[in-house]
């Protein structure tokens, strides 16, 4: 990751900064509607702060959580925002040095933290932090551990990147020991370049998985690495580092005891698969060579299952037992946006997914099909986030639509900050899929993808929806026009 002395404008990023004051009671964020700034948002609330903040293009359903958590949001930039000036300012890791309430922040010696110093700072000193990172797979092991605990009746800290079904947010600041949190590898603030993981002083962590990932800050795979290791460094000797042995067993790291998971017997942790059907995947869970009994997880896929297994051994590691692990698997709701099903009008079941990596858009499609094996698969991705769209990805992304009968893909957009040579060609990305077996068509937005989609769907299809986005709107008004025409 490129240091702060190497930007051009390193003098609006190294400053003086202010550490907060004990009495701090007004906090400002910037950038307030983007899911871990909105959920900080919520714990600074709930901890007793006046919180407010701003964005552009307010949009539900962050704006509507905010409204109803009675955060003032504004919607824009001003200076003007920060009157009266507040006790401290938050910028989300969009915001730039330019940006009008950071530069009036630098002008006020106004103190400033990034996204993970304030949830160090606020809420994770004193806590036992369980922290899961990895390119894959976090948010959905994230949320099973934060349900395990639940239902064995701890009541952990938590922030997730992603909504719960059952409980419809994704924090908490909890009374229990445990503070569960997210581990992202992305960068915190325009004068913070570290990985927001590295803020959050792990007890215990899982790494879920290993792969190349935001070309737009890492230079490389070996950079990319680097980061893990320092972050798994972090974890003592008395602590405990939970490892996806199918791909991060040979990662260099710390003083910290290791468990590997994984579906081969020969790890740690192990799941034996003695059944899969539309309920979801039975089986048997082993743990340090004592066999567990049979266990039931309502989500399908090889990778949901590795989730279960590293979320279950961090589990029994904070003293859940077996059965506890058993009913909490059993009854685990899933998280928003992750195989989450919106609907079925005209018999056609329209299902949502975050996934924006090849690796992610692979699987995803993979437990789709096995989980409605005898329905059509319509595949539908946006390449949406910096890294997504970027060149490096072609030949994967036109590898991992194997197993959709269809794939419907919006072009990606040139933004300002893109570089022509290192930026996607859609066009490439069709004929590697073609090449594979799979029908392809790209669109250059939502709507005249809409159209097409509208025209080829027919009842028993699925349609799956990925993309780290709103999709400019696609999935509502795809239910909405499913559900006035009668098929």
């Amino acid at each position: 990751m490129r240091a702060l002395a190497d930007f051009a404008d390193a003098n609006l990023r190294i400053f003086d900064r202010p550490s907060p004051k004990p009495d701090t009671k007004d906090i400002y964020l910037i950038g307030i509607c983007g899911t871990g700034m909105g959920a900080l948002a919520g714990l600074l609330r709930e901890a007793g702060y006046a919180v407010r903040g701003s964005d552009s293009g307010v949009y539900p359903p962050m704006s509507t959580f905010l409204q109803n958590q009675g955060i003032p949001v504004y919607d824009g930039y001003s200076d003007k925002n920060l009157t009266p000036l507040p006790d401290l300012v938050i910028p989300g890791n969009a915001c730039v040095p330019t940006h009008p309430e950071a530069t009036l922040a630098r002008e006020q010696s106004i103190p400033q933290l990034s996204l993970p110093e304030a949830l160090y700072h606020f809420f994770l000193k004193d806590r036992r932090n369980l922290v899961v990172a990895g390119t894959h797979g976090k948010t959905t092991t994230t949320g099973m551990l934060v349900h395990l605990l639940r239902t064995a009746g701890r009541d952990p800290g938590f922030l997730i990147g992603g909504v719960l079904q059952d409980l419809e947010q994704s924090f908490s600041i909890g009374t229990a020991p445990q503070f569960v949190i997210e581990g992202d590898e992305y960068d915190s603030a325009y004068f913070d370049k570290n990985p927001k993981f590295l803020h959050y002083a792990p007890q215990v962590a899982i790494v879920t998985s290993m792969e190349f990932d935001h070309a737009d800050i890492y230079a490389s795979w070996e950079e990319y690495q680097e980061a893990f290791e320092a972050f798994t460094k972090l974890i003592p000797p008395d602590g405990l580092l939970v490892l996806s042995g199918d791909t991060t067993a040979k990662l260099n790291t710390g003083a910290a005891p290791v468990l590997t998971y994984g579906l081969d017997p020969h790890h740690d942790v192990s799941g034996q698969v003695t059944h899969t059907s539309d309920k979801g995947i039975e089986f048997n869970l082993h743990y340090l060579g004592q066999g567990l009994g049979q266990m039931l997880l309502p989500m399908s896929g090889s990778h949901n299952l590795r989730n279960a297994l590293a979320a279950s051994t961090v589990a029994l590691h904070e003293g859940l037992t077996a059965a506890e692990i058993a009913n909490g698997l059993s009854s685990f709701p899933g998280v928003k946006r992750r195989q989450e099903i919106l609907g079925e009008p005209a018999g056609i079941l329209v299902v949502d997914d975050f996934a924006h990596h090849p690796t992610a858009v692979r699987a995803t499609i993979q437990a789709a099909a096995e989980r409605w094996p005898n329905r059509r698969l319509l595949a539908v991705f946006e390449p949406r986030s910096n890294s997504s769209r970027r060149k490096i990805f072609e030949a994967a992304y036109g590898e991992a639509f194997q197993g959709a009968a269809r794939a419907y893909l919006c072009a990606p957009p040139f933004r300002h900050n893109d570089v022509r040579e290192h930026f996607m060609d859609i066009q490439t990305v069709l004929k590697r899929i073609r090449a594979m077996g799979t029908q392809a068509q790209s669109f250059e937005s939502a709507s005249s993808l809409l159209e097409v989609l509208l025209e080829d769907a027919r009842s028993d299809d699925v349609i799956l929806i990925m993309s780290n986005g709103s999709f400019s709107g696609l999935h509502q008004d795809l239910l909405t026009a499913l559900s006035a025409h009668n098929r």
